[in-house]
């Protein structure tokens, strides 16, 4: 599977103390601690990560329509013209009609590359939102009629915990939209709907909802200096930019003003197992266990212990958490958690039945399809996988699944199927120029599917600006792998040890690191690796697979 930037969105509200159920980290895993006074017991969000729906929390609603505006730097950061431009407009299209934009993109994409292609992907992302973010109101950001002042906004809490209990996210949306035009005030609407937007984002594939989002949480923050519903906004948000010091920043900051905020408990896991600082993440995962017990921070206690090698614990974890999951949103997330985790230990009939679980839960969750397709092609239904894919990039056509289909294209073989896999790589520049228009970083994606598919020298710039932004096991496997496709093997092969040196089990990394150690005469070091990455996921890779397992046979024939 593709690296997992467990970008979990907890829901709405402020996060006022620990709660049921008992946390993970002790060795009879106890409670967390009482709550500090002047809190009330609050049950964690729930919902899921960067491959999940958001939930919602029972617990104080949002701040609403006092409208104090404090001093200091967030204060002076208004919106330049109401509350249009900080992101009430109308919805996305359908994504059939963004999937034909992206399609029609990166056929001219293709026809001039260059110097145009940033201008054609902020051009793109206008029109896939139909000119979503209007201009108009006062520079104050009121609307004429608007109510102002001291007007409370009695529905607000409860509309944005509706927004993000797994329902329907668009109404939604256009409720806390319509909500804001009265009460344009209201501080924690504008960091619910800037929470809104970033989950609008993940689930329909259109990451110019993000500078929306921004817009909203920065009216938030210029209402109320500091506020920690929109700090910790602003970090799930900086997550999901791949933004991941930003995160930390953001999330430290939260977490100063409420130590029991979910949302920014999860963003500093998050934002340290993606910079490669797995110690500290192990720190931070206890910690908000001990504070927030509950789903966002099970998997995410789940996901540190899989990466430092302890499979069983995070099964264990995740099975706990699937247990007490009480929503749809939370079955069909934890349910794919553990689908991906048997899919990465080879155990394909396990990842199946996680898959069924979730989509049983919720049938059009996009990472349990993908999950399936992937179980489906290397359990060798590689006509189920490909049809379940092609339903998945339809709807939305984000860099994984593309790669993955054009690789089943390529490994089929049939008449045209060589175009058709052109045609999904070429939507990965696509929706990599579309994600940086909406303030991502994409150079991950970039390196991962250039060295393979595309251009190695980009691949390699793309790697090396990775590294220099953070030292995760993810980013060492892409430089290391950019390097060998461009013909430096030697220099990659550190780069190859270090993305296999915390434990984390997984069959890509193995195979790069023995396909380098082939490359640099380290035979005896090549056979090993190899022979671990099929051992451990012999179907980890449609094209992958097949040439590791062409490698061993060349070892072994020239023995």
């Amino acid at each position: 599977m593709p690296p997992r930037t467990n970008d979990h969105v907890p829901g709405s509200g402020r996060d006022t103390g620990p709660a049921e159920p008992p946390g993970l980290s002790g060795p009879s895993a106890p409670t967390g601690p009482v709550a500090p006074p002047g809190t009330t017991d609050a049950r964690p969000g729930t919902g899921d990560r960067a491959d999940a729906r958001t939930g919602t929390e029972s617990e104080a609603a949002p701040r609403t329509g006092t409208g104090t505006r404090a001093e200091g730097a967030e204060a002076t950061a208004r919106p330049e013209s109401g509350t249009e431009a900080a992101g009430i407009g109308p919805e996305t299209f359908p994504p059939g009609v963004r999937m034909a934009a992206l399609r029609r993109f990166s056929a001219a994409a293709r026809r001039a590359r260059g110097a145009h292609l940033t201008v054609c992907a902020a051009l793109l992302a206008v029109a896939m939102t139909a000119g979503a973010v209007a201009v108009g109101g006062s520079r104050d950001g009121t609307q004429a009629g608007a109510r102002t002042g001291t007007d409370a906004a009695p529905a607000a809490g409860a509309l944005a915990a509706g927004v993000l209990a797994g329902g329907d996210l668009d109404a939604g949306i256009r409720a806390l939209q319509s909500h804001l035009r009265a009460q344009p005030r209201d501080v924690g609407g504008w960091a619910s709907l800037g929470l809104a937007y970033v989950e609008q984002a993940r689930t329909k594939g259109d990451p110019s909802r993000y500078p929306q989002a921004e817009r909203a949480f920065d009216r938030s923050l210029a209402l109320e200096s500091g506020n920690e519903q929109a700090l910790a906004g602003r970090a799930a948000l900086a997550a999901a930019r791949h933004d991941f010091s930003g995160a930390l920043k953001y999330a430290d900051r939260a977490l100063k003003q409420n130590p029991y905020s979910e949302r920014a408990l999860s963003s500093r896991v998050d934002a340290l197992v993606e910079l490669g600082r797995y110690d500290e993440a192990a720190e931070a995962a206890d910690t908000a266990d001990s504070r927030r017990p509950g789903v966002p921070v099970f998997t995410r206690y789940a996901y540190v212990r899989e990466l430092r090698g302890d499979v069983r614990t995070a099964r264990e974890v995740l099975e706990r958490a699937l247990d007490g999951a009480s929503t749809p949103a939370d079955v069909a997330y934890v349910a794919t958690a553990l689908g991906q985790l048997a899919w990465n230990q080879g155990d394909y009939e396990t990842a199946l039945t996680h898959f069924a679980r979730a989509l049983a839960a919720d049938e059009d969750y996009l990472p349990a399809l993908e999950g399936r397709a992937r179980a489906q092609a290397a359990g060798g239904d590689r006509a189920g996988a490909i049809g379940t894919l092609e339903q998945v990039v339809a709807r939305s056509p984000l860099p994984g699944p593309l790669v993955t289909l054009g690789e089943l294209y390529e490994a089929r073989g049939a008449a045209g199927d060589r175009t058709k896999a052109a045609d999904q790589y070429a939507l990965v520049d696509a929706h990599a120029a579309l994600a940086r228009a909406g303030g991502v970083n994409a150079d991950l994606d970039t390196a991962l599917a250039a060295a393979d598919h595309g251009d190695p020298e980009a691949a390699l710039r793309a790697a090396r600006a990775e590294w220099d932004r953070r030292h995760s096991v993810h980013a060492a496997d892409a430089l290391a792998w950019a390097l060998h496709r461009s013909g430096r093997s030697e220099e990659a092969l550190p780069y190859a040890r270090r993305a296999t040196a915390t434990g984390y089990r997984n069959a890509v990394f193995l195979h790069h690191r023995g396909v380098i150690e082939l490359a640099t005469g380290h035979d005896g070091d090549a056979r090993r690796s190899l022979t671990a990455a099929l051992e451990l996921n012999p179907g980890f890779s449609p094209l992958g697979a097949r040439t590791a397992r062409a490698a061993l046979e060349d070892l072994e024939a020239a023995r």
